[in-house]
């Protein structure tokens, strides 16, 4: 009887209850962090994205009036108009006008996106970064 109430009185977590938690605790993030890094690093490669795209109407336009692309000021933005990283116009010509954004920061450092005007429109390529290039993206190949 003495025994029987020594054990109803007794309150707690045993040693395994807690392991068990700190096991299930593990697995979880173990699955959840690869996925929220996936995550991030399409965040910041939509974000690249629309930088680029953001500057294709003024970039095209001044195509039509001047021949030829001049600088980023003539479009409305700047060098580092995105904290990820540097915009720049890396062909002026009218038949092969380019532009690239180049990642500095993030999970995608060093990594880069151009977009490029042919005769058939703009097209977007990503380089440099083998996670930039496993982002699964809509609009940039």
């Amino acid at each position: 009887m003495k025994n029987k109430n020594k054990r109803a009185n007794q309150k707690g977590f045993t040693l395994i209850e807690l392991m068990i938690v700190v096991a299930i605790i593990g697995v979880l993030s173990a699955i959840a962090v690869p996925a929220y890094k996936d995550y991030v690093s399409k965040s910041e490669a939509s974000s690249a994205l629309a930088t680029l795209k953001s500057v294709l109407t003024p970039a095209e336009l001044q195509i039509q009036e001047d021949g030829g692309l001049t600088d980023l000021a003539a479009l409305g933005t700047v060098i580092g108009a995105n904290s990820l990283g540097n915009l720049a116009i890396t062909n002026t010509a009218a038949s092969s006008a380019a532009m690239t954004f180049t990642f500095t920061g993030g999970s995608l450092s060093s990594g880069v996106m151009t977009i490029t005007r042919s005769n058939t429109g703009w097209a977007c390529v990503r380089s440099a970064n083998a996670t930039l290039i496993g982002v699964d993206l809509e609009g940039c190949n």
